[in-house]
């Protein structure tokens, strides 16, 4: 307050006008420390958000079901075929690949959670693929259960409580997609109604060339009349 000069009209303004301007300067950097402040807030809530969406999806992939059997299978289509000419058996093709679709689930959810995951979920799945990689059959509840915990834990939800036993969980079992059949008689049925079509127009068309000859040849005989 000391170099504040009230003593004059000049020296009131250049007093308001330096106030004016300290005040505007820190409102200015105070805008832009909160700006950078909220830009940097968004951004790790996006971050948070993906990989919490990432290992949702994970989680359904590899505790999506409770019955049947909750081990991965690891062997190709080509091992099958190997220990079958080893045996001396043929390999009967059902037209069933749900293992291997399930394989191949396990394997892309693995990969997400080594890339986004915590350090006890990397490790579990670090072990899980390596065992895949051996062609050993695998388990994931340890890593559904971690995987769990982690995600209740960042919505701010309620732990499970120790004495609810939860049934143990596998890999979900993917929906069987539709035949080639169907999809065949489908192709089928839209080429016959095609065909229909165009044999409805053709029908069009000549009738149409046929009411054409007709109003000509009526046009005609008024003019052979009027010839001398």
């Amino acid at each position: 307050m000391r170099g504040l000069d009230f003593s004059s009209w000049q020296g009131l303004l250049t007093t308001l006008a330096g106030l004016a301007l300290i005040t505007v300067i820190g409102v200015g950097i105070r805008l832009l420390v909160m700006q950078t402040v909220q830009e940097r807030r968004a951004r790790e809530n996006r971050q948070i958000n993906e990989r919490l969406r990432t290992l949702i999806a994970a989680y359904k992939v590899l505790g999506g079901s409770f019955t049947g059997s909750l081990d991965v299978d690891p062997r190709h289509l080509r091992d099958l075929r190997a220990q079958a000419r080893d045996a001396g058996v043929e390999l009967v093709d059902d037209g069933s690949d749900r293992s291997r679709r399930i394989r191949d689930a396990v394997e892309a959810a693995l990969s997400d959670i080594i890339l986004l995951g915590t350090d006890e979920q990397v490790r579990l799945a670090v072990q899980a693929a390596t065992d895949l990689a051996a062609g050993r059959p695998i388990r994931t509840d340890a890593l559904v259960v971690s995987l769990r915990d982690f995600i209740r834990g960042v919505l701010d939800l309620e732990p499970i409580p120790p004495s609810l036993a939860i049934p143990r969980q596998g890999p979900a079992r993917p929906v069987a997609s539709k035949g080639k059949g169907e999809g065949a008689k489908g192709e089928g049925r839209q080429g016959g109604g095609g065909g229909a079509g165009g044999a409805g127009m053709g029908m069009a068309g000549m009738g149409a060339g046929a009411g054409m000859g007709v109003g000509m040849g009526a046009g005609s005989e008024p003019d052979r009349e009027l010839a001398p």
